[in-house]
Formats: structure tokens, sequence, C-alpha cells
């Protein structure tokens, strides 16, 4: 019998978060975004002490890896990085609560929740990580010919913006 080269739930692509206390992390993510724990593997430090190894979470319908740090390996998270090097989006039925539960779990407000022209309502935080989070919920389709002029009509405020400030 022939094993699938995907794992089940799982996708082709799937992250992996390399975080300074990878314990409190996934305690943050569950109180943040509502995550599963579904496995983790603790190593033991030379000095007694243990850190995770690997572990894996599920937010969703999607499983995400992380570990902690390996500093020996050149494996640092964002903050020891000067600053995230990815994101992360989640959609949901509800972006103002997400949004709103996310900061009442410790995240920092990076944008607020607001309708975006591409037709999701979205506003973005930061895990005490490093990690940056937009959560997000669809409110409209827009035909790609809209989608251009509203892109164009955007970046002519923002324009605009910029020389005022």
């Amino acid at each position: 019998m022939a094993v699938n080269p995907v794992p089940e739930g799982y996708h082709t692509v799937n992250a992996y978060l390399i975080v300074d206390d990878a314990a409190r992390a996934i305690d943050f993510y569950t109180a943040a975004f509502g995550a599963k724990e579904l496995f983790r593997l603790e190593v033991p430090r030379p000095d007694g002490t243990e850190r995770v190894g690997h572990a894996e979470i599920r937010i969703g319908d999607t499983n995400l890896m992380l570990c902690d740090e390996w500093p020996d390996m050149g494996a640092l998270g964002p903050n020891r990085r000067g600053g995230a090097t990815s994101s992360f989006v989640i959609y949901g039925p509800d972006a103002d609560a997400a949004f709103e539960r996310a900061v009442q779990a410790g995240a920092k407000v990076v944008k607020q929740v607001a309708d975006q022209f591409w037709g999701d309502r979205m506003g973005t935080v930061a895990d005490p990580f490093g990690h940056q989070w937009t959560l997000g919920t669809h409110i409209e389709d827009v035909a790609p010919e809209d989608l251009t002029l509203r892109m164009k009509e955007w970046a002519k405020a923002q324009n605009a913006q910029a020389t005022v400030t």
C-alpha cells in the first residue's frame, strides 16, 4: 500500500514558526486564535531544562508547526532577528471579534480592523514572539477590473496622504 506523500491534515506548503518560547507561544495561540495542540516533543538541554524541539497546533483547518529557537543551528525567531520575516492571514466569520480576542490575549495592534478595497475586512496584530497575524473576513467579491480601479484610487489616496504628512 502506497503512503500519501502529503500527510493527512497537511497541505503542500506548511508554515513552521521558530519562537523564543514555544510552550508560551502555544498557550498564546490557543488563547488568541483558538489553536488546538496536536503534538509536542520536548528535548532536554545540557543544563537540565527542556525546550520544544517540535510541536504542532491546528488553527481552524490548518496545521502549524513550531519549535523553540536553536541558535547553534541558526534557527532564530523574529525578536532575535529584529522583526517579522513573514506574516499570516487567518480568515473567519468575524474579523472584529477575532482581533479583539487576540488583543485580549496579549497581541499588539499593528493596524486596526477596517474594510479593505479588495473585499476583506481585516486588522493586523503582532504576537509576543514577533510574528504578525492579519485577521480577516471576506465581505465582498470584487471583479478583477474593479479591483484594478480600486487599487489605483487607493494608491492615489495614499500618495496624497504621504504628501500632507
